[in-house]
């Protein structure tokens, strides 16, 4: 099935010395490349400038001009509308953000479309009231200004992404990748996701809960590396693995593997083993006809109940109702956008 379009916005002045360049190729290089082999067809893509005849420049001296080719008219009819960032004197100074922009937002959103800003793009989807009576996140340094500015959004400075259904947000720099990430996990499912990860050299799948400031003081060294034990637990998730078990594993006290695996992860071994799991269960479900149940052992989840339990919780719908949006098929099968009724 077609995962739709994606219309991506090019605001003006973006500061080639800052963070905003780099948050702009995050959603080219994600939905822009086609991908035939993974999924066919793959998302369109169309860049919509906030200027005039829609094009989004560069300060003046910096070497580099942006031309999008549509304005932001390009916005409505898009299945998917990314604001990457906010010219930063919109952020830090409180100046207008850039005419039109507000508009056309609140035009692709009542059109349908699915709204996702990455860092400080959270501030033109507040200023549009898309966010109004919804949790939503940015880049830590900003969320304190997000939360004085606009009252009625629920701002949330501790996690990486959050999905809301059809508004989604996340923090800044590569929080901006996993939630486009997790946006391809939601429409093709996780063994298109995880392909395309594999391909740009990045984790999988990062949960939205984790926390977006982790604390990497502790030292790491080769012979204390965590990588195999984790790849060990990752090929033995059908047997009833506990903390004690990774513990013995990684020659380490159950203490140390907790505060080390915190340190690298942001989660607790509990929690990283059901990620784990449940990231099995999903690819089990999309790509066999294995019966619920199975997939609950061979995920190391145990019972259909307790799977069901997890997937409810953890994904929103039952292992059947995510079977049934993300059809088994061939290469490239998978469901457009909102298949699955997050939120």
């Amino acid at each position: 099935m077609n995962p739709g379009s994606v219309a991506v916005v090019v605001t003006e002045d973006i500061d080639v010395s800052s963070w905003d360049l780099y948050e702009l190729s995050i959603p080219c290089t994600v939905f822009g490349k086609p991908q035939a082999d993974l999924a066919d067809p793959w998302y369109s893509l169309r860049l919509c400038g906030t200027g005039e005849r829609g094009r989004g420049d560069s300060p003046a001296g910096s070497g580099l001009s942006l031309r999008a080719g549509h304005g932001l008219e390009g916005l409505v009819g898009a299945d998917t509308v990314i604001v990457p960032s906010v010219p930063d004197a919109c952020v830090e100074e409180g100046r207008p953000l850039p005419g039109g922009l507000v508009t056309a937002l609140r035009r692709a959103h009542e059109a349908g479309a699915r709204m996702v800003s990455l860092c400080t793009g959270a501030f033109a989807l507040a200023e549009a009231g898309l966010l109004d009576g919804r949790r939503a996140t940015a880049h830590w340094m900003h969320t304190a200004q997000l939360a004085e500015r606009y009252p009625r959004v629920e701002v949330d400075d501790s996690v990486l992404y959050v999905d809301e259904g059809d508004v989604l947000t996340s923090a800044g720099l590569t929080a901006g990748l996993d939630l486009c990430l997790h946006l391809v996990r939601r429409d093709l499912g996780a063994r298109v996701a995880n392909q395309l990860a594999r391909r740009m050299v990045v984790p999988a799948h990062r949960p939205g809960g984790q926390a977006q400031f982790i604390d990497l003081s502790v030292p790491a060294t080769d012979d204390l590396s965590l990588a195999p034990v984790l790849d060990w637990a990752r090929a033995h998730l059908d047997r009833p693995l506990t903390v004690e078990d990774l513990a013995r594993r990684a020659a380490m006290s159950p203490r140390t593997l907790h505060r080390r695996l915190r340190a690298a992860t942001g989660t607790t071994p509990l929690q990283w083993l059901l990620n784990q799991r449940l990231g099995r269960a999903r690819s089990l479900l999309e790509s066999t006809d294995l019966p619920v149940e199975k997939v609950g052992e061979l995920s190391g989840l145990g019972t259909a109940n307790n799977l069901r339990h997890h997937f409810l919780k953890q994904v929103g719908v039952s292992p059947n109702a995510y079977r049934r949006a993300f059809p088994r098929a061939l290469p490239g099968a998978g469901a457009g956008p909102g298949a699955l009724p997050y939120g």
